[in-house]
């Protein structure tokens, strides 16, 4: 098996602006937010139709409700609501070019490799870890073209390593790991966009 390191791209791949990048991973850590944190208001709150005791004679302060905010069991003041929508929106072309950067980057600090074709038959783990010690980084992305049941079992439970198919490629997972090993068919794809 040869393995080969990728140390310049082609001339489109090059002189982009890194904020496209930037712009790219905040949209993506974006729209994986749930938006799920919600809070009840002091009207939300079950209970709480009487005063809790009369408004004068007592010395202490008055008060209209148990589930004012001061009270436990009350409702939260100024807490989440779940009507905010974090999504962002990013255009296809900036996608690209944000890919393009990232992959760049890895080719230049020489962290992009290439195998002619990775499978592991055996479905066995230390058969995937064998593999990558022969690159020998310090984590690892893996790009394939079609993942087969085999090769996933095997790199399923190496925490250093994370293994995709090339639809599921995207500039964040390419940023996010120090190196990044392409399958020869895979990497030719990207490159012919």
């Amino acid at each position: 098996m040869s393995i080969e390191v990728v140390k310049t791209l082609p001339e489109d791949f090059q002189g982009i602006n890194p904020h496209n990048l930037y712009l790219y991973a905040k949209a993506y850590l974006a729209n994986l937010r749930a938006g799920t944190a919600h809070t009840k208001t002091r009207s939300d709150v079950k209970g709480g139709g009487k005063k809790p005791y009369r408004q004068k004679g007592t010395g202490r302060a008055r008060q209209g409700s148990i589930r004012a905010p001061q009270f436990v069991g009350g409702g939260v003041a100024h807490g989440p609501k779940n009507t905010r929508n974090w999504s962002q929106k990013i255009n296809k072309k900036q996608k690209r070019v944000a890919l393009k950067y990232a992959l760049n980057e890895k080719a230049e600090n020489e962290a992009l490799f290439i195998v002619d074709s990775i499978k592991i038959e055996s479905a066995k783990t230390k058969d995937a870890v064998a593999f990558l010690n022969q690159i020998n980084q310090r984590d690892y992305l893996v790009v394939v073209d079609t993942l087969d049941e085999k090769t996933f079992l095997a790199f399923r439970n190496i925490k250093n390593a994370y293994i995709i198919e090339l639809d599921e490629l995207n500039a964040y997972d390419v940023a996010s790991f120090y190196s990044v090993i392409f399958e020869k068919s895979a990497f030719e794809k990207v490159i012919k966009g």
